[in-house]
């Protein structure tokens, strides 16, 4: 069996690849659970002083969910809300990693590619990567604990654009949304981004792993009630998420009538 997840180490900066590239990396529940796993492990390695988190191969950083199987996993809020509970852990494991942590982004990344993204510390991308979250056009919402990323990274008004619109838009434009810290030539993504990396690992390790824990405090943070956060997984008991997801995998527009 493939492992969902690759790790490779080396000297101090470990790489942690998000391994379907046959299905452009979308995330499936055993890469949602790994994924998390291996951060976890990661940031409990004192040996280490960043991490690079890519997608394998070179089309796609993400292309987020695996829709082809959301009849199986998440057919409805029931399934939904467990499933919805190990995101938020794995996103929180990218977040909380103690070590600096850098995107490197390829190709595509959108949906819960760019969510996994924008929980690293750092992204670097190359001219022809794409960005978006276009749930919408599927019936389904993101989740707090996936919407806390993005709106942390870009704020309020940008977040909204992104969700509203369900755009998929160039490198450049997400650079100018603050959702990556600089394009660089397709072929020098991997230059650039391990480049990042050696310069964060030259740094002092406890004063970044200093400054992470800083900025995530100084962090405002809304305080949730169970029915507010059960609300982020109503989407999957409406009509519009069922046609969303037929209409996507028949590859027509869907056909939705807000109920």
């Amino acid at each position: 069996m493939t492992d969902p997840i690759l790790v490779t180490r080396d000297g101090v900066i470990a790489t942690v690849a998000l391994n379907n590239p046959e299905r452009l990396n979308a995330l499936d529940k055993a890469m949602w659970a790994r994924l998390g796993e291996v951060m976890r492990e990661l940031s409990a390695d004192d040996a280490l002083r960043c991490v690079v988190v890519r997608g394998a191969g070179e089309k796609a950083f993400a292309t987020g969910a695996d829709i082809a199987k959301f009849a199986a996993e998440r057919a409805e809020s029931r399934q939904a809300k467990p499933y919805g509970n190990l995101i938020h852990e794995t996103m929180q494991a990218v977040a909380h990693c103690r070590h600096p942590t850098v995107a490197m982004i390829r190709g595509a990344c959108v949906g819960g590619g760019l969510e996994v993204a924008a929980m690293c510390d750092m992204r670097v991308c190359g001219q022809s990567s794409r960005f978006g979250i276009p749930v919408n056009k599927l019936g389904l919402t993101m989740a707090y604990g996936e919407l806390m990323g993005l709106l942390a990274l870009v704020g309020r008004a940008v977040a909204l654009e992104i969700l509203l619109e369900g755009r998929v838009f160039d490198a450049e434009e997400a650079c100018r949304k603050g959702l990556v810290n600089r394009v660089v030539p397709d072929a020098k993504v991997e230059e650039e981004a391990y480049a990042t990396a050696h310069r964060i690992a030259e740094g002092a390790p406890l004063v970044n792993r200093w400054h992470k824990q800083f900025i995530e405090r100084l962090a405002v943070r809304a305080a949730l009630t169970p029915a507010e956060w059960d609300e982020g997984f109503a989407c999957f008991d409406t009509e519009d998420y069922r046609e969303g997801v037929a209409a996507f995998l028949a590859k027509r527009k869907p056909d939705f009538k807000g109920r």
